[in-house]
């Protein structure tokens, strides 16, 4: 009979994947998961925004050519021969070839309409626009100038925004953290109580300064007698955290 049993404790040993008793189970390290919500103690969550500012160092503009003639194709070669002359203009206004980019080219039909009559095609219209980005936003005037001399009848923009703003997400960051502790010790105090540390935090937003509206629009634009004029003045960058804190 004990070799019985001895052979028996032996087999549950030795064969793989035997289950061990739950005194053996628990001599294992626990892992342990701090929960979002202690056990003891006033939670606080406080939603708190960061912010800073940068001076735009870049403007996007969309420029574009529209031609009309009779004929789809007389439409196109025309179009295509004054973008010609607008991308040259840019090139010699040193923009790279990386910033410049086509946004559309369409062709449609033009209609005459008359009362209880069909429409009738009367010519066509091409239009080509290009998206260009400047990084030296003090020469955006001067060459949206330049475009339209030389056949750009289409202006949009420009939009302005922050190239790198990772520095300036970091500054709005640092500022939403404070922003966050300074309101949760008025509010401990208001309540009796003590900050005793940050559980949690969570980034639920960002404005990294990016465009927002164009600052003017201007289609079919025609010679302007005085140079424009762009003014980038500043743009924030935001940065929109929530913390949870635990009071006591």
């Amino acid at each position: 009979m004990k070799t019985a049993s001895f052979l028996a404790a032996l087999a549950v040993v030795a064969l793989p994947g035997a289950v061990l008793p739950c005194a053996a189970l628990a001599q294992a390290a626990p892992t342990t998961v701090e929960p979002m919500v202690p056990a003891a103690g006033t939670v606080l969550d406080v939603t708190a925004e960061g912010r800073t500012t940068r001076v735009p160092d870049l403007a996007t503009i969309r420029a574009g050519v529209v031609s009309q003639s009779s004929t789809a194709a007389a439409a196109l070669t025309d179009n295509a021969q004054r973008m010609a002359k607008v991308l040259a203009a840019l090139k010699r206004a040193g923009v790279a070839p990386r910033d410049i980019a086509t946004s559309s080219v369409q062709l449609s039909p033009q209609y005459r309409y008359a009362d209880n009559q069909p429409p009738v095609i009367t010519g066509y219209q091409a239009t080509n626009t290009v998206s260009i980005r400047f990084r030296d936003v003090a020469k955006s005037g001067t060459i949206l100038d330049a475009l339209v001399a030389q056949g750009a009848n289409q202006i949009d923009g420009p939009n302005l925004s922050i190239d790198k703003p990772d520095a300036a997400l970091d500054e709005a960051r640092t500022d939403a953290i404070a922003q966050a502790k300074r309101r949760a010790d008025l509010y401990a105090k208001a309540a009796g109580l003590r900050v005793s540390r940050i559980v949690s935090i969570a980034e639920s937003g960002q404005d990294a300064g990016g465009p927002a509206q164009p600052m003017f629009m201007m289609a079919r634009a025609s010679m302007a007698k005085d140079s424009t004029q762009i003014a980038p003045g500043e743009k924030d960058v935001t940065v929109t955290v929530s913390v949870r804190f635990l009071l006591n």
